[in-house]
């Protein structure tokens, strides 16, 4: 199944603003945020076929994608 990307602030937008403040202001929200956002764009090139990987790759990444949404949405809530 072919994913868009789906940027933290689409998923989350009732956090738009925290997530905004969070970046500029949280030197580890900030890298987890794009960690998860380089993620994300990795994942759809796979599954769009601009970029080849295995399906054990794939699966990687997206188990990655979720520990990170994960840790972000924690913070956010925290």
């Amino acid at each position: 199944m072919v994913q868009d990307h789906h940027p933290l602030a689409a998923d989350f937008p009732d956090f738009k603003d925290k997530i905004h403040a969070l970046k500029t202001s949280n030197p580890h929200f900030a890298r987890l945020e794009r960690e998860y956002e380089d993620t994300d764009k990795a994942i759809v090139r796979l599954e769009t076929g601009l970029e080849h990987s295995s399906d054990a790759e794939l699966e990687q990444l997206k188990l990655k994608r979720v520990t990170l949404k994960d840790q972000l949405y924690a913070i956010l809530k925290g």
